[in-house]
This record gives C-alpha cells, structure tokens and sequence, in this order.
C-alpha cells in the first residue's frame, strides 16, 4: 500500500486510534478501583471528623471507620428503620438522592471510645459556585449536635471555602434542632440577625453570604426529613441485640 495515499494515512490514525484508547482503557480500568477506594477513605474521613476523630493514616482510615461505625441504617420519614445492611447507608449517593421525591434517609451509628452513641447524618446542597455537603453527627438524646464537618467543590478561597475551616464548623457542636419539643433545626444568619422561628442559629462567613445561606438551606432541607427518627431516639431506650456486626445497637420498633 502507498504510505502517501489518503486511504494509508485514514488507517494508520485509525489502528493509531484505537491502540492508544485500548491502553488508556485497560490503564483506566487497572486504576479504577485504587481510584474508588481513595474517594471511599476520603468519605470515611469527612465522617470521622464529624465525630471529632482524628484523620488516621491513609492506610488506617477504612480500620479506623469501621472500629467506631458499628452500623448503617435506612429510615423512613416516621422514623422506623426500614434497612440495615452493611454499608446501605454509606453506600447512598446523596447528590442522586436529594433530588428523588422519595429521599433515602441514611444514618450511621457510631460507637464512641466512651461507649457513647452518636448518629451521623449526611447532608448536601448548593453553594455559589458548586455544590457543597457535609455531615453532622448527632447525640443520642436526638436533639443536640456532637459535631460537623462540610466540604465544597468549589466555593472561593478565604471566603465561602471557609466552610471547611474547623473554626466555622465546630460553631455547630451543642446546638439544638429542637425546641420545648419542636423541631426547628439550626440556621445560618448574618451577624446581628435573629432567627424568625426561634432555631439555634450560628454566625455567617463574613464575605460569602451566599455559601453561608446555602449552608442553611442545606441544613433546613436535608436534616428536616429525619425529625421522627429524632424523636424516636428523645424518647426511646437502646437495646442491644445480636446482629452480624460485633457490638451492634438498632433501637426498637
């Protein structure tokens, strides 16, 4: 065949084509799963952080994870665990989920080094420049925040990326969702604003009021649908039963 002919030169950047898309394939599909976990461990961290549990070592974050996240669950809007599987919680994309008409409501139960209990609950929203989401971890008396981490995907830095910051995050430790029995959650205002419901509310980022009201928004939306299963645990007591996972509690129907 004429190497100077157009139908050489069609072929050859074809073979060429499809050789160099083979390999990055098989180099793609090599990775992939090195790629999954690492996305995985940096989830496990964000959770971890939210219960004030140091960042381990990267070899140590999913060990570390599943010594304290004694068990996933699902609950529905009246509060009753509807599954318990190992990692249906974890496993749920909330990016999908908020969008459904019927929301997934996952929780992770975890068990502190005390032997306290605490419940994570995930969250997500938009920002100014992106999405943004985080997770609060609960007391057991169902009303009073243990902690909070939040992430971004692109929020400006110095401003909205703030977020992230411990010093913002860690305004939201012993605040209250209800009050005298009333579900109210926790807002984010302006300095010198007040809370027209009543809510706990916590200072917004100076400069990025924006991120700071989708953060609010964020809270309001995702933390209202777990209200029953809040107050399911105000009111009922832990029993411990036997299940696959050592140490593992479900609260009573």
């Amino acid at each position: 065949m004429n190497k100077n002919s157009n139908t050489y030169q069609i072929l050859y950047a074809a073979v060429m084509v499809l050789l160099v898309g083979s390999v990055l394939a098989l180099i793609y599909m090599a990775l992939k799963p090195k790629q999954d976990e690492n996305i995985a461990n940096d989830t496990r961290k964000q959770i971890l952080s939210a219960l004030h549990i140091a960042a381990p070592q990267e070899s140590q974050v999913k060990e570390t994870y599943e010594k304290y996240i004694i068990q996933d669950l699902l609950v529905d809007v009246q509060g009753n665990i509807v599954d318990s599987a190992r990692n249906v919680a974890f496993d749920v994309d909330m990016k999908k989920n908020v969008k459904l008409a019927e929301r997934q409501l996952p929780v992770m139960k975890c068990k502190m080094d005390d032997g306290s209990i605490k419940y994570v609950l995930p969250v997500y929203g938009a920002g100014l420049w992106g999405p943004i989401w985080g997770y609060i971890a609960m007391n057991d008396d169902g009303n009073s925040i243990y902690g909070a981490n939040f992430s971004h995907e692109g929020e400006t830095p110095g401003l909205g990326a703030r977020i992230a910051d411990k010093e913002f995050q860690d305004k939201f430790q012993d605040k209250h969702l209800f009050l005298d029995g009333e579900y109210k959650g926790v807002v984010v205002l302006k300095k010198g604003q007040k809370s027209t419901t009543g809510a706990e509310q916590i200072d917004a980022l100076t400069g990025a009021t924006i991120t700071s009201r989708g953060v609010s928004d964020m809270l309001a939306d995702c933390l209202a649908p777990y209200e029953a299963f809040l107050k399911k645990l105000q009111t009922k007591p832990q029993v411990e039963v036997p299940g696959e996972i050592t140490n593992k509690l479900v609260k009573p129907e």
